[in-house]
């Protein structure tokens, strides 16, 4: 029924070629596709559009632009997976400027601590996904660097526990291998950050595991040449995960 009311609501939308062009024409991972797959992209970020809810707050301001650019990114993760890994969040809100985060946590002896931090942007497992405006308009911009991309992978690693960069995987994919891989990753990219060595993904990668696999999954699409590079294993890991090959 759902699908049924959708498809109705999409034949009424009337969105151009032109719209899409200025919305997502200038993103080098959109090019890469073909137009099928394109296509693809405009009908999920449609869907998207239509079961979520994109809500700008603190002088933020949404576009038709904006709306279909943050749409388009936001589908490319689960193009190959559908929507529904999307289905435990309803809610996108965009705020103007960086995002404040407050934390509190404990430590080993028993000590609350209280972290403001900027950030930008966070998702929590039943959301909602927080943006910030500036930082979308700087993604897809070339450096591998996408913080759509970034927080709804977030979203993919909370479907299976917690944020804990093991999303639940497919069937016959092998988890001991993925963890295997994943940490050889970690280890290599820790010990090139600590000798000041080109690193393959953004040294944020190191905060924890989730932030690792978010950080190579934004790179994954983005630039993918230095992450197959780098760690071979873990772009095949991705491969097999997205259900998609970025480099042909």
């Amino acid at each position: 029924m759902r699908h049924w009311r959708e498809d109705r609501q999409l034949r009424r939308l009337t969105i151009t070629a032109e719209q899409w062009h200025q919305a997502l024409g200038d993103w080098a991972v959109y090019q890469r596709y073909s137009p099928q797959q394109q296509r693809h992209i405009q009908e999920l970020a449609l869907r998207l559009l239509l079961r979520k809810h994109l809500v700008a707050i603190q002088g933020a301001e949404l576009d038709d632009r904006l709306r279909l650019r943050i749409a388009g990114m936001a589908v490319v993760p689960v193009l190959e997976l559908g929507l529904d890994w999307y289905d435990r969040w309803q809610t996108l809100i965009l705020y103007d400027g960086p995002f404040v985060a407050e934390h509190s946590w404990e430590d080993e002896f028993g000590i609350v601590h209280q972290e403001v931090s900027e950030r930008s942007g966070e998702a929590w497992e039943r959301g909602p996904v927080v943006l910030s405006l500036e930082d979308v308009w700087h993604s897809g911009q070339g450096d591998g660097y996408n913080v759509v991309i970034h927080e709804l992978v977030h979203t993919l690693d909370m479907r299976d526990a917690s944020a804990n960069g093991a999303p639940p995987l497919h069937a016959g994919m092998d988890a001991a291998a993925w963890q295997r891989d994943m940490r050889a990753a970690w280890n290599d990219l820790a010990h090139r950050a600590d000798n000041d060595e080109p690193l393959p993904v953004d040294e944020y990668a190191l905060e924890d595991p989730a932030e690792f696999f978010a950080v190579l999954s934004e790179t994954f699409f983005e630039q993918p040449e230095p992450l197959r590079e780098a760690w071979p294993k873990v772009y095949r890991h991705l491969v097999e995960f997205y259900r998609q090959e970025p480099l042909g």
